[in-house]
């Protein structure tokens, strides 16, 4: 019997996340885990969301409950299990110790990008909301934990060329390549969480990843001065890439 390996990938909000969940989910030995966190971050931060009764009835509500979730049995004929772990949902006084028995991945996306899509789902905007310094600070600590630097990917050298960067970072996991992560059917899937009928639109009617990014959006304000900020992050994370 194959041993079982486990995939964290760090990503913040509206970073391209449920597109990797969906590549790595058509995976042939995958099973994936949707924001494991979130239910648990909602309960500690004391922050509301849409559909936050319907979040919090479908995930455990504590930090140590989420940690068994993550080390438990997978399903049969299932090797590979990829969780998408969001950032902003990792309180630091949650509980690390899961993630020794994790290889760890992190995708990046310009926050110029990131903060224009988040501001067209959510009013309230700062850096800590679309996760950058935890990023950060994730990045350093599962380098610590696991003695690896985590491979890191860029959402829009991957829509550039998602086979290449896809062979990439299998291989920096040491994962198989699997043609099957480039193309999945649409609609929902079971393992899409609760809060999927609010955030999901755009990716239940994928059948890929889509057409190579355009221009970056110009932004104003405050929005602006946040990208500066979490520019700086960004630019750090990219220099590991793949």
């Amino acid at each position: 019997m194959s041993a079982v390996r486990r995939i964290a990938m760090w990503s913040g909000p509206r970073n391209m996340s449920t597109t990797m969940m969906r590549s790595f989910g058509a995976r042939s030995d995958c099973a994936a885990l949707d924001e494991p966190f979130y239910a648990a971050w909602l309960v500690a931060a004391g922050e509301t969301h849409p559909m936050q009764a319907e979040i919090l009835a479908s995930q455990p509500n504590d930090a140590d409950g989420v940690s068994e979730l993550l080390l438990a049995p997978l399903p049969d004929g299932k090797t590979v299990q990829f969780q998408k772990q969001m950032t902003h949902h990792m309180m630091p006084d949650f509980p690390l110790e899961w993630a020794a028995h994790c290889d760890h991945a992190f995708l990046i996306r310009h926050p110029a990008r990131v903060i224009a899509s988040y501001r067209k789902k959510m009013d309230d905007l700062s850096l800590e909301a679309i996760g950058f310094p935890q990023q950060a600070r994730l990045f350093d600590a599962m380098r610590a934990h696991t003695g690896k630097m985590p491979p890191v990917v860029d959402s829009d050298r991957i829509l550039a060329d998602p086979r290449s960067v896809l062979q990439r970072l299998c291989a920096a996991l040491e994962l198989p390549w699997d043609e099957g992560m480039l193309a999945w059917t649409p609609g929902p899937k079971p393992e899409d969480g609760a809060w999927a009928p609010h955030w999901y639109d755009a990716v239940w009617t994928s059948e890929g990843f889509g057409a190579a990014a355009g221009p970056l959006p110009v932004l104003s304000g405050e929005a602006a001065d946040i990208e500066k900020e979490a520019l700086a992050i960004y630019d750090r994370l990219l220099e590991h890439h793949v």
